[in-house]
């Protein structure tokens, strides 16, 4: 039988040694690496072999604190930003910033403690490590991605971003698909390096490189088949769109002395190059620092540009309703057509926690501070495409384009590309305005639809249906570009299914824990 080398004892009397740690750290700083800004893709297939060398011979508390290691070093090092936002935008000390920080890296740690409690906890019932680690990872991601109403922030298959080959596999199993690869190459690599030797064990060895090198090549040899495909049978006509980056500073955004100062910069942004002819103008999140629909001197302003440019455009600015006789704010957009009507609003669906909407409002008072005294935002009806002529755009606003499901409802409702119109100037010139961007280019593959992304300081870009960046307009960079996309009207087994090839994760997990507690039962008692 295979079998790998453990330390029985699990370190000195059962405590953790120096070495062991530092392998759980060092995973941690694989995966920070396998994110951007400072990382690349690539480490992600070898993040978790220190941890799970660390994990060998190992109680499952054990595992459990070797895990949590890696995962908090790893969410530190991807989340580190948090401290960026609230200390400079939330006002609060930097100790009470960075607290904040680590309480997030800590519960987001959770979930690889727990896998790597789990791991160890079946290796006790002798399954196969490269069945049930890919199934318990992914299990455990899609459970944090929708748990307190979800934070799926640099999930592992995230990291194939710029793979253009495995990233094409998102059109069938989404993002969760890829963090099942990851996986199980992670633990097929682990064992191939691992075990002892011998006659059969080199023969598993062997089994396990010609599985590795199989699964990289099947994925590359479909992802270079999808990628000439859309190619071969992408529609000949395309649609201009412009993409204004104003990069107005956060700390003036909102101040009414600037407000037509900052009309100015987008109104010369659009205007720009009076020759060109594009058929939308898509200005950023808020970049409207008022309500669009009160009509005051400077909604006039604004439909006059658009009349003078004769395109449609798509602008955000909040909005309000009266509901039950109290103001509701919402976070929107609103589309105008070229004679400067409103022909359709969006309200953002999926708004940010203790951002735009304060969970425990009263036991966290403090937290009031993130959202600058304006109270929780409105919830919109939908993900419903908007009309501009015979086009429909699907509006992601802010964070919703890490959301697969919100593209997916936009894809079956016949939305022919998607805008992701967002404020990155929160975030400073930290990594989340890269790690942001890396999370969209999935929802343009899902659904193979292009994305128009357009943010106030950066990093706006074209997405095409096949997730390559270009038009790409970097940090802090005032400008224009005027970019070519495609309608594409062919569905996707990942629009269609959504993550339907995660729940026989969930149900295999699921069985484990349920069915040999009771087969060991059951044994046990046939022995006495």
């Amino acid at each position: 039988m295979n079998r790998i080398s453990r330390n029985p004892e699990g370190g000195r009397k059962g405590f953790l040694v120096p070495f062991e740690l530092l392998l759980a750290l060092g995973s941690g700083v694989l995966l920070i690496l396998s994110f951007p800004k400072f990382g690349v893709g690539c480490v992600a297939w070898i993040s978790l072999l220190p941890l799970l060398h660390a994990l060998n011979g190992k109680k499952p508390a054990q595992g459990f604190l070797l895990g949590l290691t890696t995962g908090l070093t790893s969410q530190i090092g991807v989340m580190y930003w948090i401290v960026h936002v609230v200390v400079n935008y939330g006002y609060l000390p930097y100790p009470v910033g960075i607290a904040a920080m680590l309480l997030l890296s800590g519960y987001l740690g959770l979930y690889t403690g727990v896998f790597a409690a789990a791991t160890t906890f079946l290796r006790g019932w002798r399954l196969p490590l490269c069945l049930t680690a890919p199934a318990l990872w992914t299990t455990l991601e899609y459970g944090k991605s929708h748990l307190l109403t979800g934070f799926p922030w640099e999930n592992l298959g995230y990291s194939q971003y710029l793979n253009l080959p495995i990233l094409q596999l998102a059109d069938i199993a989404g993002v969760y698909g890829l963090s099942f690869l990851i996986v199980l190459v992670n633990v097929l690599i682990f064992e191939a390096a691992f075990i002892h030797r011998g006659k059969e064990e080199k023969k598993g060895r062997l089994v396990r490189i010609v599985a590795v090198l199989g699964i990289m090549a099947l994925g590359t040899g479909y992802g270079l088949m999808r990628l000439q495909e859309i190619d071969r049978t992408a529609p000949a006509s395309t649609l201009t769109v412009r993409i204004a980056q104003g990069n107005v500073d956060q700390s003036v955004k909102w101040n009414p002395a600037y407000q037509r100062e900052t009309i100015a910069t987008y109104a010369a942004l659009s205007m720009a190059e009076a020759a060109a002819r594009p058929a939308l103008v898509v200005w950023p999140e808020t970049a409207y620092p008022a309500f669009f629909q009160e009509d005051d001197g400077l909604h006039r302003e604004v439909v006059a540009l658009v009349k003078d440019r004769a395109a449609w455009f798509l602008i955000g600015s909040p909005a309000f309703a009266i509901q039950r006789g109290e103001t509701a704010l919402f976070n929107s957009a609103f589309l105008l057509t070229p004679e400067g009507a409103i022909a359709g609003r969006y309200d953002k669906v999926h708004l940010v926690p203790y951002g735009e909407y304060v969970p425990l409002r009263d036991y966290f008072p403090f937290i009031n501070k993130l959202v600058a005294g304006i109270g929780d935002f409105g919830v919109g009806p939908g993900y419903y495409p908007l009309k501009m002529n015979d086009r429909r755009l699907g509006v992601l606003i802010c964070y919703e384009g890490i959301f697969p499901a919100a593209s997916r409802d936009y894809k079956r409702r016949g939305a022919d590309f998607l805008v992701n119109i967002t404020n990155d100037a929160w975030f400073g010139r930290t990594s989340a305005p890269y790690q942001h961007l890396s999370m969209t280019v999935f929802r343009a593959v899902e659904n193979r639809l292009d994305v128009v992304r357009a943010a106030n300081t950066g990093i706006s870009a074209r997405i095409d249906a096949a997730g390559r960046i270009d038009g790409r307009m970097d940090l802090f960079q005032t400008g224009f570009q005027d970019i070519e996309i495609r309608c594409y009207d062919k569905g996707t087994f990942y629009a269609a299914w959504g993550d339907v090839l995660v729940y026989p994760c969930i149900a295999a997990v699921a069985s484990i824990f349920i069915v040999m507690p009771i087969r060991r039962k059951r044994d046990a008692g046939r022995n006495e």
